[in-house]
């Protein structure tokens, strides 16, 4: 065995790239360049007056570094505020009387296991809706300022996302839990600011740990949130959040109907890649010092609590309302992936997305995953700590 793992690309001869560990066969770790992408969007942009007091109030780090971060934000929740208002004078009623049609469908499986790439794809078929970037930053008034905003503010944003190369704009799909974040800010992506204190956010992974007041304002906040986007394009609504694998109780009190796709991916990957997320993001969000020295233990921590809580709720949704897939055997064959999950979950829209689908997927020789090196202590840490893990899921250990 050598020194450490390597992760790196290879072409097949058919032109399509795959990315394996020439000796183990191990999927790589999507990296992005060591620079990240310069935005002149943060996370804190999208929160409103109260909520920027909010906040503030739980005393996160600051740090004058970041002072154009504070400024910026300050003066983006007055405008957010003032928008807000006006949104809800001119569409409040119309999206409290909304009456789902369809229930939602949730992504589920750990940052880095393969959502980000399901979700994008799934959301190709037209007869299927989704949360793009813009209404994810600013939920509060998306219905009456994404027409003229979005366009105007577009160069604003970098060109891709600094954890995977992924191509960024306003229309591109996103996680639903960034508009629960800056809505109400009961949600673990407060953490930049709160690095090495899962004592603030990590109650908000699973709406059981809520106080009855916050977890009434969460299911407010995901409901209206749902509502609107209903409201703008009818269909069943795709909502992709890692955080919601911790919530599949709640989540099914709350639509009882709703479908589930979990995916997941060989743990030494889904490590590797998820600290270089914490890297890029903490970085490109944080307000205060970064604290490096605690990514590693929360990351293993968050990533075990995923795992088990969905294992231990899995059982609970109703039969054909769930499907399961492995994050390697979906990038090989994303097709027909694609056209198996329609199949199980009865989605309609197949015939229509396939041809989509197919277009998207023939892009993929052009995408370049980076390279990661897994040193032997770090590996036989993981192989050793999360041996559960690789059983379940029947990923090998190095002998």
């Amino acid at each position: 065995m050598s020194a450490t793992l390597d992760y790196v690309e290879r072409k097949s001869s058919q032109g399509r790239t795959t990315v394996k560990n020439p000796t183990s066969g191990l999927p790589a770790a999507e990296v992005s360049a060591e620079l990240i992408p310069k935005s002149r969007v943060y996370l804190w942009h999208g929160l409103t007056v109260s909520g920027f007091i909010r906040l503030l109030a739980l005393r996160p780090k600051l740090s004058w570094k970041y002072a154009d971060r504070l400024l910026t934000t300050a003066f983006m929740s007055c405008v957010n505020s003032t928008l807000n208002a006006a949104e809800s004078l001119v569409y409040g009623r119309r999206v409290q009387e909304t009456q789902l049609q369809q229930a939602p469908i949730f992504i589920l499986g750990h940052w880095r296991s393969g959502t980000t790439m399901l979700h994008n794809l799934i959301t190709l078929n037209p007869q299927l809706t989704f949360l793009n970037l813009y209404q994810c930053l600013f939920p509060g008034h998306f219905l009456l300022t994404e027409k003229t905003l979005a366009p105007l503010t577009e160069p604003l944003l970098p060109k891709k996302r600094p954890m995977d190369n992924v191509e960024v704009s306003w229309k591109s799909p996103q996680e639903d839990e960034v508009a629960l974040a800056v809505d109400s800010l009961l949600s673990p992506y407060i953490m930049p600011a709160f690095q090495g204190r899962m004592d603030v956010y990590e109650r908000f992974l699973d709406p059981r740990d809520m106080s009855v007041n916050e977890r009434e304002r969460w299911k407010h906040s995901l409901i209206t949130l749902i509502k609107k986007l209903s409201l703008r394009k009818p269909g069943a609504v795709v909502m992709k959040s890692p955080t919601h694998t911790y919530r599949v109780p709640t989540l099914l009190e709350m639509f009882p109907n709703a479908k589930f796709i979990y995916i997941y991916r060989d743990p030494r990957a889904v490590y590797q890649s998820t600290i270089h997320l914490r890297k890029m993001m903490f970085a490109d969000n944080t307000l205060g010092p970064l604290r490096p020295e605690t990514w590693s233990e929360e990351a293993i921590v968050l990533y075990e609590k995923s795992i088990r809580l969905y294992q231990e709720s899995r059982h609970l949704i109703p039969e054909g309302n769930l499907f399961e897939l492995q994050f390697e055997s979906f990038e090989a064959a994303p097709l027909e992936t694609l056209a198996n999950l329609h199949k199980s979950l009865g989605l309609p829209g197949w015939q229509e997305a396939e041809p989509l689908v197919q277009a998207q997927v023939a892009k993929f020789s052009g995408y370049k995953k980076n390279s990661y090196r897994m040193d032997d202590a770090t590996r036989e840490m993981l192989e050793t700590r999360l041996k559960w893990v690789f059983d379940l899921y029947g990923y090998p250990t190095t002998p």
